[in-house]
């Protein structure tokens, strides 16, 4: 091994030393235990969702899926299986009114913007968000939601054990895989929800990919859509454009229509021959600009100009969906002239309507492009974890930095990546905005969250993530580095007696970019950065280590005198779901 890996070891070992008597929910192999708590008197929604963690194997899914990559039918007839043992058939699906909603960028957003217009036609709308998608920021409920909403505890509560019962009692022993995993179950349960509570309509986002999804069990959507195509997840949906493409172009079906904004000139053609392999109308969506031509301009409740592009899918797919169903006097679906790309045929330009316009204007969803003002702070949080993400997430940032004056001002960078991100690439996008420090920490709340289930994940250990962390700051130094020279200063060694919760490599000051630091939680991380000037922030005095440190010490009296203080958090849902839930506590009622 490395000295620099066994340096990073060592620092890793310092940050996992707990106080002696705190429970941390790791096992002396580090791993978090799996095993469902006992129940508890009104601890019924806490106990369901420990249990559904036990089907976290998502791991051993994906790895599934790579192997029969060639084989999508073999995909989709598991999960047909596991919808016949839940006491439901494929065609009982086609009641749902589905929209289905593929992309790799900008999906979630499309989503939202879709379900909030149809619901301001005073419709029920049921939205569901696949586990492979993004993650929930706070509590699991939020990826199934009516009319907006998460579903209520006790809602999830009954439906989760009325399916997982129902899936026990039909395991077959000569079958290899008795439940489904955790992506399968919760869309299981989604299917369930939506039937039972009746709703108009359901949005289902894709979780990963398009044709081998187990969302794509839906036959008869009313109507699809293909948000902004980019790499992602490449080690399961290939490594270039077009390999993507095909993969996303999986959901499209014999005469649904479907919509797509501008990509590439490469992923657009296997789009096209995708749909004309099964006969599906495909439309190019024209630019949120044609449909504000002679009209006043569209407010959207999503910061960023990327939202725009979302926007427009969104119209369509909500008059689509209108018009099939004839719904409110929407008129019939117009084939346009040819569009100048791969020849697909334009989306027709229409006025929105006012309820089109309320819709676009009320959406709401939170961790993508959100600020939350509190005094003197400014959080921006923004879930970007993809190249192109990140790119969007730094012009928002940024032109949201130039609306704001004020007095001297700090800026900080609150950062994670998981998965097989490049981190280096990320954080080298992140550098033009300049920030005073860059603080990482994992993905876990406080140094233990063993005490909520909806923040559990069994597929990793505290030290994978804590080495994770120091390896973004040294991504991040050696950006430094090149930049601005080399570092004066070294991170403390654990022979030095360096603090348990805290680990710090302070850098040579100079305009912008000066320190990284790395926390072993959130609520640290947060504790630091807020030096109690946030009003709503709750979170515990700061370990005393946490103030002896040089630089911990001097950025703390820097954050505490600036007249303003701006802090993206970026690079991961997760995190951002985290922070939200410490900013926001009511998310967690």
């Amino acid at each position: 091994m490395s000295r620099a890996r066994s340096r990073l070891r060592a620092s890793l070992r310092l940050a996992a030393a707990f106080p002696r008597g705190v429970t941390t929910g790791v096992t002396g192999a580090r791993e978090f235990s799996a095993r469902p708590a006992p129940q508890e008197p009104g601890m019924e929604y806490q106990d369901a969702v420990r249990t559904l963690n036990t089907l976290q194997t998502n791991a051993s899914y994906l790895e599934q899926v790579k192997r029969q990559r060639g084989d999508p039918q073999a995909q989709l007839e598991a999960m047909k299986l596991f919808l016949a043992r839940s006491g439901l058939q494929v065609e009982d699906l086609d009641q749902l009114n589905i929209i289905h909603v593929t992309g790799t960028k900008g999906k979630g957003s499309t989503c939202a913007f879709t379900e909030r217009i149809l619901r301001s036609y005073g419709l029920k709308t049921g939205f569901f968000r696949c586990p492979g998608s993004s993650p929930h920021l706070v509590q699991v409920r939020e990826r199934i939601r009516i009319n907006g909403q998460p579903i209520s505890p006790e809602h999830f509560t009954k439906y989760f054990w009325r399916l997982y019962h129902r899936l026990e009692e039909t395991k077959d022993s000569s079958s290899c895989v008795s439940m489904p995993a955790y992506f399968r179950f919760l869309t299981l349960m989604a299917f369930h929800v939506f039937l039972q509570e009746k709703v108009d309509l359901a949005v289902m986002e894709v979780g990963i990919g398009g044709a081998y999804d187990c969302t794509n069990i839906v036959r008869k959507p009313v109507v699809c859509g293909v948000s902004a195509l980019g790499m992602d997840h490449t080690s399961l949906l290939g490594d270039t454009m077009e390999k993507i493409a095909w993969q996303k172009g999986g959901i499209f079906k014999r005469g649904v229509p479907a919509f797509t904004v501008p990509q590439p000139d490469g992923p657009l053609a296997v789009l096209r021959e995708r749909a004309e392999q099964v006969s599906c109308p495909l439309y190019l969506c024209p630019p949120l600009d044609a449909l504000e031509d002679g009209a006043p301009p569209l407010t959207l409740g999503l910061e960023g100009e990327h939202q725009r592009s979302n926007a427009a899918l969104a119209l369509q797919l909500a008059r689509c969906w209108l018009q099939r169903k004839d719904r409110h006097g929407i008129g019939e679906l117009r084939v346009s002239r040819p569009s100048l790309l791969c020849q697909l045929p334009l989306a027709p330009v229409f006025q929105p309507t006012a309820p089109m316009r309320h819709g676009l204007r009320d959406t709401e969803w939170p961790g993508r492009t959100q600020m939350l003002c509190r005094g003197p702070l400014t959080w921006y949080l923004d879930g970007a974890h993809t190249c192109s993400s990140v790119q969007a997430c730094v012009r928002w940032f940024r032109q949201a930095l130039q609306r704001r004056k004020g007095g001297p001002e700090v800026r900080v960078l609150l950062f994670n990546s998981t998965g097989d991100r490049d981190p280096a690439a990320l954080l080298k996008l992140l550098q033009p905005c300049q920030f005073d420090y860059a603080v990482f920490c994992p993905n876990l709340t406080e140094v233990s969250s063993v005490g909520n289930a909806d923040q559990q994940n069994f597929m990793v250990t505290l030290d994978q993530v804590l080495l994770r962390c120091l390896e973004h700051q040294q991504h991040w130094s050696r950006l430094q580095e090149a930049a601005a020279g080399p570092d004066l200063w070294s991170a403390p060694s654990p022979e030095a007696g360096g603090p348990a919760s805290l680990l710090l490599a302070p850098r040579l000051p100079h305009p912008r970019g000066a320190s990284s630091l790395v926390f072993s939680c959130i609520s640290h991380a947060l504790q630091w950065i807020s030096q109690g000037r946030d009003p709503v922030l709750q979170t515990p005095s700061p370990p005393r280590d946490l103030l002896s440190h040089p630089v911990a010490s001097s950025g703390a009296s820097v954050l505490r005198e600036a007249a303003a203080v701006h802090v993206l958090v970026t690079g991961s849902l997760h995190l951002v779901g985290g922070v939200l839930k410490l900013l926001d506590p009511s998310l967690s009622q």
